[in-house]
């Protein structure tokens, strides 16, 4: 088993030194996301906070992590990707101590809005966008899928991690792992800055020019799918289990490790299914039967047949994001001069 692993992961061999540095601080942002979803909802509830102050911090973390993006996405090219993503990291650790030594709802509001809190336990915020553009600079377009594939295997390992970590652990951790994400976007070398030979600044919007159309319609869509994801973002799900079933944090631990792992497993699955089938339809034949799955979660009737299941809905929707990030990336006129292969 472990010689397949290192045969599919070939891709990864000759990554450049900021490839590597990338995919390790990918690890840890998703370790923390992991770690802090499976106990963020039992630690806001041990504060004696009601469902619905918990709801709205989670939705202003995403709100914060929607506008930042925002604000990200037109001033990148400007400012320096590296520099953002130290920035972000910064934030990161602050939100960590915030959220561990106040009770304070309007401190607890903002760090929750500055610092990407992810409910979900997975990706969002500025720093995904300006990882995934750094690293398909150094890409070829025919190796991206399989590299981007790779890459989000790495990031639901270390995921499930942090959630296997949680039942242990304490909120100050993420503070520490901010500060270690600032020390490693620190040793990026220029390479992972653009080098623009498109458009005119003058004509560009959020950094976007000839494809921002397409791009606009695709954002739509997944605006429409993340939409739907928040009403089961992980750190919800934790607190569903808890109310159904009595769970304990060591349990939702182990469940979202499992989860974690189903996801991250299923990554280099997808980039293979997309060499055969496209990937468009990658997304599209994936998310459909993990939907059905999802939906029959709250039908089981014990925890260990509601976790199974949930495993299973993990296995398979997850895997349209490698097809996504290398689709959104293919769409997008290279910032860089040199020519790379179509797609």
């Amino acid at each position: 088993m472990l010689s397949v692993l290192r045969s599919r992961a070939a891709p990864l061999a000759d990554l450049p030194v900021d490839g590597r540095r990338l995919l390790a601080a990918r690890a840890l942002r998703l370790f923390a996301a992991g770690f802090v979803s499976a106990v963020l909802a039992l630690y806001l509830t041990a504060l004696e906070l009601p469902p619905a102050t918990i709801g709205a911090i989670f939705t202003t973390a995403l709100i914060g992590s929607a506008c930042l993006t925002t604000i990200v996405a037109a001033v990148a090219d400007r400012v320096g990707r590296r520099r953002l993503l130290m920035l972000a990291g910064g934030l990161m650790a602050l939100a960590g101590v915030v959220f561990a030594f106040t009770d304070a709802l309007w401190l607890l509001l903002l760090a929750a809005f500055i610092g990407v809190i992810s409910p979900g336990g997975g990706e969002v915020g500025s720093s995904l966008a300006l990882e995934q553009a750094a690293l398909a600079e150094a890409l070829p377009a025919t190796r991206r899928t399989a590299v981007f594939a790779w890459a989000n295997l790495v990031a639901s390992a270390a995921a499930a991690l942090g959630a296997f970590a949680a039942g242990a652990a304490v909120l100050l951790q993420r503070a520490g792992l901010g500060l270690a994400l600032v020390a490693l976007f620190a040793t990026l070398s220029p390479a992972v800055e653009p080098r623009l030979t498109g458009a005119p600044a003058s004509r560009r919007w959020l950094g976007l020019h000839r494809s921002r159309g397409l791009i606009g319609r695709f954002a739509l869509l997944l605006a429409w799918n993340s939409f739907a994801a928040g009403f089961v973002a992980q750190a919800l799900v934790a607190l569903w289990f808890v109310g159904r079933f009595g769970a304990d944090a060591a349990t939702l631990g182990t469940i979202f490790l499992l989860t974690n792992l189903a996801g991250a497993l299923s990554y280099p699955v997808a980039a293979r299914l997309a060499a055969r089938i496209g990937l468009v339809n990658t997304m599209v034949f994936t998310h459909l039967p993990s939907n059905v799955l999802l939906m029959l979660v709250p039908a089981m009737p014990t925890l260990p047949l509601a976790a199974a299941v949930l495993v299973l809905r993990h296995a398979l929707s997850q895997m349209d994001r490698p097809a996504r990030e290398s689709y959104t990336m293919g769409s997008s006129p290279p910032t860089s001069a040199r020519r790379r292969p179509a797609c």
